[in-house]
This record gives C-alpha cells, structure tokens and sequence, in this order.
C-alpha cells in the first residue's frame, strides 16, 4: 500500500492569521488574495499545469484544529487511500484520530506523531 504521495501544505497558527498572511503576500508575493489559505497548483516539468495544489494556510493561536496535537504546526500530507491507510496506521500502533470527513474536496483523517504533532492526511 501507498502511504505518502506529495505534501498537502503546512498550517501554521499565529496570533493574527489575517495579519501574518498580508505580510507574506506583501513581502513575499504569496498570492493570499484577503484570505488565511494560499494554493500552489502543482505543474509538469514543462510548466503545464496537472490536476492538485498544495496549500499554505494560518489559523488563530486559539483554534481548536490542531488538537489534541500540542504544537503550533500541523502539516498535511497527500496519499492515495485515506482511511485504509488510517487502518494500517492503527494497527501498527499509531495514534489515530477516530474522527474520519469525506467531503466534496477530499477524504481526511488524522493520526498523532510522536512528539504531539497532529497530521492531517487528506486524499484530494
């Protein structure tokens, strides 16, 4: 089974996400366009563009979206078959989320490393 296939993006809480993402615009020219959530559209080595992005994205210091992870950082990570791979990680005895979202973007489920830092895997 496949596990990891690409990196979804970093999420990264700050005090002020809105603040923190016109600085990175500004300074940086990461295209936030008055959102918290920037996408990069992934390409072919001819610069065409293929189907999937990642995604650099700030949330409040106070969100509860990371828990119970215990870091200001959550990464996301692309794979192939979310919730068996979610299986696999359980019993392999990763500490997985029970919590599963299929949604209209995506399939996602989490898993807890061994330094508290939640991860999110997302099947796009």
């Amino acid at each position: 089974m496949k596990r990891v296939t690409g990196l979804g993006g970093p999420f990264i809480k700050v005090n002020d996400p809105k603040a923190m993402a016109a600085w990175y615009e500004k300074h940086l020219g990461i295209a936030f366009n008055g959102t918290t959530y920037a996408t990069f559209q992934f390409a072919n080595e001819d610069g065409s563009k293929k189907q999937g992005y990642n995604v650099f994205s700030f949330f409040k210091k106070d969100s509860n979206y990371f828990s119970p992870g215990t870091t200001d950082v959550m990464l996301n990570f692309i794979v192939e078959d979310v919730f068996a791979l979610l299986d696999v990680l359980k019993a392999e005895g990763v500490q997985v989320m029970e919590e599963r979202m299929d949604e209209e973007y995506g399939k996602f489920g989490w898993i807890i490393d061994p330094e508290g830092n939640k991860i999110e895997l997302w099947q796009p």
